[in-house]
């Protein structure tokens, strides 16, 4: 596993659960500590965030459509009949 999608599939999203107990220990009434530490909690989760966020994922391998494809007039004028045209007459 490449560093770049360990950091998409575990560390961005462990930054992101990090920010969202800070808050929640910010709002419950049960634990002093928990309370106390919220902020910090919070703000580290927010910094290892913006670090994460900055690495790009790992591009995905381009396909070459234009190589595979045919034309759409080359279909067109492959299906119409030898005899026929598109000229008005007059």
């Amino acid at each position: 596993m490449s560093f770049r999608k360990f950091n998409q599939h575990i560390l961005a999203p462990a930054a992101q659960g990090l920010m969202i107990f800070g808050i929640i220990s910010l709002c419950q009434p049960w634990s002093l500590f928990l309370h106390k530490y919220g902020v910090t909690l919070t703000l580290i989760g927010l910094v290892a965030f913006l670090v994460t966020s900055k690495i790009a994922p790992e591009p995905d391998p381009e396909e070459d459509f234009f190589d595979e494809s045919l034309d759409v007039l080359e279909i067109n004028h492959a299906a119409r009949p030898a005899g026929s045209g598109t000229g008005s007459k007059g």
